[in-house]
């Protein structure tokens, strides 16, 4: 059984002074994920999703097709290097001849590296790994998922909403799962004043495997032309 989860709560619950060796792990843990980063060669996308999607399942293969997009576009597939979602995504960017890469986490149950990666690297903190998500990528496509997916998801919107990091796209796939979160947003949120329309306008919404890699390619592409104009 890992112990990422028991370090984390160590962390959580130790005095200010006794922390300095947990913060100095923590740095080993992020520089060792930038190393990582360095590693990818090429533009890449990360793609979030459900652990717990099964091989053969709808979700499952339009994840599998997603990546493989990219990957024909020149493109490496990052995700948590999982089961589910990012097995599938994994699994497409290496049969298309993509560079496939997994951020795993240590955790009690549930996630173990799948066999589809190209680069890996493991994290004991939630944070660090994250971090390399965003590092890493010039979009996010999420597919359907829980508490991770959606923490991932929120996560990015906070940042690019607050300028913590520059406006990339961010792409849900699967109307229908979407859809009523997206609803609620503008009915609520929106309605009453708690986010702006602008903010949902960063999100991009597609069944379409061809359009969630066009929505991050050609936005990858047009900032080559801004940088070079």
């Amino acid at each position: 059984m890992s112990n990422g989860g028991e370090l984390d709560r160590r962390l959580l619950r130790r005095r200010h002074e006794a922390l300095a060796n947990d913060v100095s792990l923590i740095a080993s843990e992020f520089l060792a994920g930038f190393q990582k980063v360095r590693e990818i060669d090429r533009p890449a996308v990360s793609i979030f999703g459900s652990a717990r999607v099964l091989e053969g399942s709808a979700v499952y293969e339009r994840a599998r097709e997603t990546a493989a997009v990219f990957a024909r576009a020149g493109f490496a597939v990052v995700t948590g290097g999982g089961p589910g979602v990012m097995e599938a995504a994994n699994r497409g960017c290496r049969e298309a001849g993509g560079l496939s890469v997994g951020f795993n986490i240590e955790l009690p149950h549930e996630q173990g590296l799948n066999p589809y990666c190209d680069l890996s690297l493991t994290f004991k903190h939630f944070y660090a790994r994250k971090t390399m998500f965003v590092k890493a990528a010039e979009g996010f496509v999420i597919f359907p998922g829980g508490f991770g997916t959606l923490d991932e998801l929120f996560e990015a919107l906070t940042l690019i909403q607050t300028g913590k990091i520059g406006s990339f796209p961010v792409v849900l796939f699967d109307r229908g799962y979407w859809a009523p979160m997206l609803e609620w947003i503008r009915a609520r949120m929106l309605e009453e004043g708690l986010v702006s329309a602008v903010d949902i306008e960063l999100l991009h919404v597609t069944d379409d495997p061809a359009e969630a890699a066009d929505c991050v390619v050609s936005r990858y592409e047009d900032r080559l032309d801004e940088g070079s104009a």
